[in-house]
């Protein structure tokens, strides 16, 4: 498993600087796993993720996952904040509500995402903050006592609520393009042909793509949604409720395969994990939809121009063609 600079910095505060609780677990908000987490036993941590890949590994790791939120604080509330601030800061604000009076909120964040601003919001929340720097990264901690600011921590719980945003969808912070519609996405949109049949959005996010085909394409008997990250379902289901049973939403890490079969597949797939391009994502999204298709079923695909993604749909498709090419994005068509 590669190297998780920003998680070992948490667990390295955790080893020299703040104590487990005694009675009870400790609540990890946007956990992961690494074998740093090993600096407390399994039955100390009681996790809470919503990205499907990370949820999985955790379980198959042997660590309790928390399914919903049911008002019970923690000695200690350990968080890795994302990158987008009104996601982060109403991350913040959950992990000093989640926390009991006296509780420590414990997060860590690499330099290159802002650490110290991040600290710096921790610090507005809870008051005085304690901090180390290793792996350039920081952990930074504080208690949750009388010096938390409760007007912020409401006012910031809010800041990731769904809204309504460009093209009359429902976004929220920190999904992908959540408050706009990505320029792929719409690129795809705009070359699909009246596709028919039963097909799969894969990555479907808040379900722009899925929602045009079902607009567009009246032949189309049914569409099923996939998504890893949990939030974005909500809102998917909200974007497409004047489509009834037309469709259904599965929570489900794309790239260990989907059930079909499906005629046709549209799909934006993801690319990057932080700043970090990932383009095994996108050839995993490649090889299952090339799994879930009948035999002259057809990939509708969008992506970055650089990514290397030809040698893979060529690999797994009979026949590949670019419908368009622009400076920033490719749409291609495969049939298998």
């Amino acid at each position: 498993m590669a190297f998780d600079p920003v998680l070992e910095t948490l667990c390295l505060a955790l080893s020299e600087d703040v104590s487990a609780p005694a009675n009870g677990p400790a609540l990890f908000l946007r956990a992961r796993y690494g074998s740093d987490l090993d600096v407390l036993p399994r039955e100390a941590w009681l996790c809470d993720q919503s990205f499907k890949p990370d949820y999985d590994l955790l379980v198959r790791q042997g660590f309790a996952l928390r399914e919903a939120d049911d008002g019970t604080q923690y000695g200690l509330v350990c968080v890795l904040p994302p990158r987008q601030r009104d996601e982060y800061r109403a991350l913040l604000a959950r992990a000093v509500t989640d926390a009991r009076p006296g509780g420590i909120v414990l997060a860590a964040v690499s330099n290159l995402e802002g650490a110290k601003t991040v600290e710096n919001d921790l610090k507005a929340l809870c008051g005085n903050i304690t901090s180390l720097s290793k792996n350039k990264c920081r952990a930074f901690w504080g208690r949750v006592g009388d010096d938390v600011d409760r007007d912020l921590v409401a006012a910031w719980s809010q800041l990731d609520a769904s809204r309504e945003v460009e093209g009359g969808l429902i976004g929220r912070p920190g999904l992908f393009a959540w408050d706009r519609i990505d320029a792929g996405s719409r690129l795809l949109a705009e070359n699909l042909p009246m596709l028919s049949g039963k097909g799969a959005d894969l990555g479907a996010g808040n379900g722009f793509l899925s929602r045009e085909v079902l607009k567009l394409c009246p032949a189309v008997t049914h569409l099923t949604l996939f998504e890893a990250e949990a939030r974005a379902l909500p809102l998917a289901r909200e974007n497409l409720g004047e489509f009834g049973d037309r469709c259904d939403f599965h929570w489900h890490d794309v790239t260990k395969g989907i059930t079909g079969p499906f005629d046709f597949i549209v799909m934006n797939p993801p690319f990057h994990t932080g700043r970090a391009d990932r383009n095994d994502l996108g050839q995993g999204f490649i090889r299952s939809a090339a799994g879930a298709l009948n035999k002259g079923g057809v990939l509708w695909m969008v992506a970055n121009r650089h990514l290397p993604y030809e040698e893979t749909l060529k690999a797994a498709f009979k026949t590949v063609i670019t419908i368009t090419d622009t400076p920033y994005y490719k749409v291609f068509k495969a049939v298998k």
